[in-house]
C-alpha cells in the first residue's frame, strides 16, 4: 500500500514517528544542557499528539489517559525537574564540545537505515504503518543509546535513557493498540521513580565532586585504583 492510500491519522501518525525522529537527532546535536531539555521536552509533545491521534483512530479511550500520563511527566514534570537542577548547579552556561559532531550525525543516520534493514524482512507482511513505526521507534532506541555514549554529561545520559523509553512507549502505543492501564501505569511510575533517584544522585555527586561529567568520575575511579 502507497502512503497516499493511508487514511489521515494513519498519516498523522507516522509524520509525527518522524518528527520524533527528527528531535532525536537534535538533541545528539546539542552542546548545552537547558536547549537539550527543551527539545526532549518537545519530543515528548510530539508523543502525546501521536498518543492521542492514535486513541481516536483506534477508538481505544485508555489510550487519552496514556497521552496525559505522557503530558504530565515528559513534558512538564522531567523537564522542570533536569532543567531545576542545571540551574541549582549552575551549569546553563556550559557547552559541551562535542567531539566528533560530523561522525555522531552520520553514525545516526546509519542506525536509521540499520533499523529499516533489520526490521524490513520480519515486518514485510504487515502494514505499511507498522513496519515505519516500528522501524522509526527503533532508530529513537538507538539514537537514545548515541546521545549517551557521545556526551560526557550525566544529565544528557538521563535525557538519553528517557529518550529510549519514547521509542519503547511509541513502538508498544502503535503495535499492540495500547498496552493495558496497569502496565502502562507501571511503566509510568518506574520512570516517574526513576526521574526522582537521578535528581538526588545528581545532588549527591555534585556535592562530593562538584562535577557532573563522567570523564571525569571515570579518572577519580581510576586515582582510586
Amino acid at each position: 500500500m502507497d502512503i497516499e492510500n493511508l487514511d489521515h491519522y494513519s498519516q498523522l501518525i507516522l509524520s509525527l514517528a518522524a518528527l520524533v525522529t527528527l528531535t532525536s537527532f537534535i538533541m545528539l546535536a546539542q552542546g548545552r544542557l537547558l536547549r537539550l531539555v527543551f527539545v526532549f521536552a518537545l519530543q515528548g509533545f510530539m508523543l502525546v499528539l501521536a498518543t492521542t491521534i492514535a486513541a481516536y483512530s483506534f477508538d481505544n479511550p485508555h489510550l487519552y489517559i496514556s497521552a496525559a500520563i505522557t503530558m504530565a511527566l515528559k513534558v512538564l514534570f522531567i523537564p522542570w525537574m533536569l532543567r531545576r537542577h542545571i540551574l541549582k548547579l549552575d551549569m546553563h552556561r556550559d557547552v559541551e564540545a562535542l567531539s566528533n559532531k560530523t561522525s555522531v550525525m552520520l553514525g545516526g543516520a546509519s542506525l536509521v537505515v540499520f533499523s529499516y534493514y533489520v526490521l524490513h524482512p520480519i515486518m514485510q507482511n504487515s502494514s505499511m504503518i507498522l513496519l515505519n513505526a516500528l522501524s522509526l521507534s527503533l532508530a529513537v532506541i538507538l539514537l537514545g543509546m548515541l546521545l549517551m555514549i557521545s556526551h560526557h554529561q550525566a544529565i544528557a545520559h538521563v535525557v538519553g535513557f528517557m529518550s529510549i523509553e519514547n521509542g519503547l512507549f511509541f513502538a508498544a502505543t502503535v503495535s499492540t493498540n495500547g498496552m493495558p492501564m496497569v502496565v502502562e501505569l507501571g511503566v509510568a511510575f518506574d520512570v516517574l521513580v526513576a526521574a526522582v533517584l537521578f535528581g538526588i544522585f545528581f545532588l549527591h555527586i555534585s556535592s562530593s565532586i562538584d562535577s557532573l561529567d563522567v570523564d571525569k568520575m571515570n579518572r577519580l575511579n581510576e586515582v582510586d585504583q
